[in-house]
């Protein structure tokens, strides 16, 4: 595949590099790195199902309902997000630049990242229909972003667009399921 490098990014990425290489450096410390990387491995699906399958434990059989619509949200987003990366096909940035990589990615294109859509995501579901969770999944969810940095993986705005379209996907989620009448 032809790389598509649009020249907004190449701007991004030139204001960006510094401050993202500061943040990788972090990842030089071995606890911050160990807890990054496993923060990283759980948000790649483990910890939104335990979340999901916790959720009847505290909402009973209705519980199962929310636990679906997560789902099917995540879902939704996983393939928005994939979507996107594919068509706008954005280098990572130790791939860009020289920063410090402490963890292999599980694709290669970095716009938008899919960790922080669906920590976002779930944390704003969370919130809305399961609030008394967000005392763990809330600062799960801010490791998760810093993740995304620390861990030489994305840009800032790579987290800042997920996060924001992780945003808007429970926002609609919410939506409609008020607007179904089954909330």
């Amino acid at each position: 595949m032809a790389d598509r490098i649009y020249p907004v990014f190449k701007r991004l990425d030139l204001l960006e590099w510094k401050a993202c290489n500061r943040l990788a450096r972090l990842g030089a410390y071995r606890p911050v790195l160990f807890i990054l990387r496993w923060v990283s491995r759980l948000g790649d699906a483990p910890a939104w199902i335990a979340l999901c399958l916790s959720i009847p434990l505290f909402k009973g059989w209705y519980g199962w309902v929310i636990a679906v619509e997560f789902g099917l949200t995540a879902a939704v987003g996983g393939l928005l997000y994939r979507g996107l990366k594919n068509w706008l096909c954005r280098e990572r940035p130790y791939i860009s630049f020289e920063i410090p990589c402490t963890m292999p990615p599980l694709d290669r294109y970095s716009f938008p990242s899919g960790h922080t859509l669906h920590a976002v995501m779930f944390t704003t579901l969370t919130a809305t229909f399961v609030p008394q969770l967000l005392v763990v999944v809330l600062p799960f969810a801010v490791l998760v972003m810093l993740s995304r940095v620390i861990l030489g993986l994305h840009y800032l705005t790579d987290v800042a667009a997920g996060a924001l379209i992780g945003f808007l996907l429970a926002e609609l989620s919410i939506l409609l399921i008020s607007f179904t009448g089954t909330s």
